[in-house]
């Protein structure tokens, strides 16, 4: 059973940085397609990041520059490096796993519970 629990959320002033992890569990995290989501109150849950078992990542043109995913492999745990965070970054995370390439995009989806971020101006 694929388990991910996501940490790292919290609270920063416009200009701050935080790093999201989420740690999985029940599969191999290297042979997944992983990603984050966020969905703001009253918006649509949009991918953010994704990275595939070659370690190719996307990013969503919102945050190109400014966000970083990675993975370690021999904690199988996931990571968002937030820099530059903005308000318009305020929402819910969440950590995916699908496991298809990503090249298909997100298709069998597991998530983890979420974790919120909020960025004051």
């Amino acid at each position: 059973q694929v388990q991910l629990v996501e940490s790292g959320g919290g609270s920063v002033q416009a200009g701050g940085s935080l790093r999201l992890s989420c740690a999985a569990s029940g599969h191999t995290l290297s042979s997944y397609c992983m990603g984050w989501f966020r969905q703001a109150p009253g918006k649509e849950h949009d991918i953010v990041a994704s990275i595939d078992s070659a370690g190719s990542t996307n990013y969503a043109d919102s945050v190109k520059g400014r966000f970083t995913v990675s993975q370690d492999n021999a904690k199988n745990t996931l990571y968002l490096q937030m820099n530059s965070l903005k308000p318009e970054d305020t929402a819910m995370y969440y950590c995916a796993a699908d496991p298809h390439d990503c090249s298909g995009g997100f298709r069998e989806v597991y998530w983890g519970q979420g974790t919120q971020v909020t960025v004051s101006s």
